[in-house]
């Protein structure tokens, strides 16, 4: 073993532990051995820098922008939304739909940002079905890491693999080249959760409700507001056609107030927030505030004859279907306050503010009746409704009202809900590209970018945020590992040790020890690092048994992927930890057979897919 040899493997040493200990943090440790590879003279400063210019690299940062767009936009919250539909009260149904759902959309966008996504959305049903959310946050968590085995951008080690064969001068992977692999490893997935839920934990103990922040269902609750929502049609030959709200006194005459306004688009709806001068058009839906839902004048079937509209159904409570977009708040009124002794209408608030006020509370007790006369006093309570950039634009305004803590689902919010339908072209747009192999896969996802910016999907300040910089510079730092091991001989003495260890055995036992090498590596490190590791040694292995490198490099990505036996594996495991209340040995007890299953996929169907020899098709 030559002294170079021993600088990296020394190196690579350091690193590990430091990635196990945590500290410093693994970007910063990435930083460091991008300074000290040169340093110790085995590789250049252009090989050390190499990563910055990597085509992969690009790729990943604008797969960062795609996914943030798809989450700006809401098409991964009408996803949430429409598990909650279609589960019902069904624990079982409700798994077999959230990992399909996350292992589809992670296929195309980050694993961690989806995951992350749902992990409110989990936490919502579970407390609606009553049951503790560990049975649901490792089901999700492993759909997240399976969605990587889905397409070629479903995980960075994909794209790392698929970098290296390119480099050495074979055919890459084509964008679906791992769906029947990733189809096969879901299936079996959704079928061993469903097993293996029983060794978590059983039920909820009660407690779910009062961990995180208030929500609008205990706004909803708190301000009685269960009955007062309703949804109503413009339709053909109504009288409020073409008239200004100013002008309809529908508060006065018919004890509704207008919160929203859906007006139809040629491909999806624009949300309108109402004010005096909005004119109603033919088709708009309504989404109305009944103040006083008790008075028989006020029924829906009676606005119905008298306004020429059509009730239609309202899903959830109080517009909770519409919570990406339309949202609530409670502001407190300081006793320093112009507004105390006035009402709400002689404030203009709405008109000023472009929110509707729905609730009042004075002395911890909701106020019944027209509450825009009602004069205000120190100490009370305003509940507004509204769009959430109204909202956050009232938390500016601290001279007259102070606005409490926002609940939850402002999290959630999707401020380009309207573009929704550019959001979704350009995501098929990249797809479709990298599919025909039209353009390089980076320029497919740098095109998605520009398209979801252009139609305001995205903005820069949000694009830039998106990125996860701390995994960029992780890649970045050990791509010179790699060239250091192969400079210095390290990857052939790997090769030459495993080769002499397994000399004269079938080549699917040699495909089993890489895939056990690349998932033991990965317990330690990142998925990304361990596949940039092992990519070379996978292409070696190859060359050493005149095969086909293909298979070697599947098997590596597919293992790169199996983060599924300990909490700290990935970062979508640890994202569920807290929420699932789970231990250290849940995942070791949960994720080892399931490593083990997923192994045997692998090594069955990898030669199926990917033959051994070289230039069987």
């Amino acid at each position: 073993m030559n002294p170079d040899l021993l600088k990296v493997l020394g190196l690579l040493a350091v690193c590990m532990a430091l990635f196990v200990a945590n500290r410093p943090r693994m970007d910063v440790v990435a930083l460091l051995m991008i300074v000290l590879l040169p340093l110790a003279g085995v590789v250049t400063v252009p090989e050390a820098l190499a990563g910055f210019s990597d085509p992969n690299v690009i790729l990943i940062a604008a797969l960062f922008v795609v996914g943030e767009g798809m989450v700006r936009t809401g098409v991964t919250h009408e996803v949430g939304a429409w598990l909650v539909g279609k589960a019902h009260n069904s624990e079982t149904r409700l798994l077999v739909l959230l990992m399909i759902a996350v292992a589809g959309l992670g296929s195309v966008m980050s694993s961690t940002g989806v995951v992350a996504v749902f992990i409110p959305v989990v936490i919502s049903i579970a407390r609606q079905l009553g049951i503790h959310p560990g049975r649901l946050m490792m089901p999700l968590s492993f759909a997240g890491l399976t969605s990587g085995m889905m397409t070629l951008v479903g995980t960075p080690p994909n794209m790392v693999l698929d970098g290296a064969l390119k480099q050495a001068g074979h055919p890459g992977f084509s964008f679906f080249s791992f769906t029947p692999i990733g189809l096969i490893v879901l299936t079996v997935g959704v079928g061993y959760m469903l097993v293996a839920r029983r060794w978590l934990v059983e039920r909820s103990d009660g407690t779910d409700s009062e961990r995180g922040r208030r929500g609008l269902t205990h706004l909803i609750h708190d301000y009685r507001l269960e009955k007062r929502g309703c949804r109503l049609r413009v339709a053909t030959g109504s009288p409020l056609v073409g008239k200004r709200l100013d002008t309809l006194n529908l508060r006065q005459n018919h004890g509704i107030n207008i919160i929203a306004i859906e007006r139809p688009t040629q491909l999806s709806h624009e949300l309108i927030q109402p004010t005096a001068r909005t004119r109603i058009e033919r088709n708009d839906i309504l989404l109305v505030d009944r103040f006083d839902p008790g008075n028989p004048a006020h029924d829906p079937d009676r606005l119905a004859e008298s306004l020429g509209v059509v009730p239609l159904p309202l899903q959830g409570l109080y517009f909770m279907d519409r919570a990406n977009e339309v949202g609530m708040a409670e502001v407190a009124i300081p006793p320093e306050s112009l507004l105390v002794g006035k009402t709400l209408i002689h404030h203009a608030f709405r008109t000023r503010y472009g929110l509707s006020v729905v609730g009042l509370r004075r002395k911890g007790k909701p106020v019944e009746g027209t509450l825009l006369e009602e004069k205000l006093q120190m100490g009370d309570t305003v509940l507004v409704a509204g769009s959430w950039k109204a909202i956050r634009r009232l938390q500016a305004q601290t001279h007259d009202f102070l606005v409490l803590s926002l609940p939850a689902e402002i999290d959630d919010a999707a401020p380009a809900a309207s573009q929704r339908p550019y959001a979704l072209g350009a995501l098929l747009l990249m797809v479709a590209l990298m599919v025909a192999g039209i353009v390089p896969n980076v320029i497919a996802a740098l095109i998605a970018c520009l398209v979801m910016g252009l139609f305001r999907c995205i903005d820069m300040n949000s694009a830039y945020k998106s990125i996860h910089w701390q995994s960029l510079i992780l890649i970045v730092g050990m791509m010179p590992f790699a060239r250091a091991l192969e400079t210095t001989g390290g990857i052939s003495l790997a090769v030459d040790h495993l080769m002499g260890l397994l000399h004269g055995t079938h080549t699917h036992l040699v495909l089993a020890a890489l895939f056990a090498m690349t998932a033991a590596t990965g317990l330690f490190i990142s998925n990304t690092a361990t596949a940039v590791l092992m990519a070379p040694i996978a292409l070696s292995v190859a060359h050493y048994l005149k095969a086909s490198p293909l298979p070697f490099a599947m098997t590596v990505a597919i293992a790169a992927s199996c983060a599924f036996m300990t909490p700290v594996s990935s970062p979508v495991n640890t994202l569920v930890l807290g929420p699932g209340r789970y231990r250290f040995f849940d995942f070791v007890k949960i994720g080892v057979p399931f490593t083990a299953i997923v192994m045997a996929i692998a090594i069955w169907i990898i030669p199926l897919l990917f033959p051994l020899e070289i230039g069987v098709k």
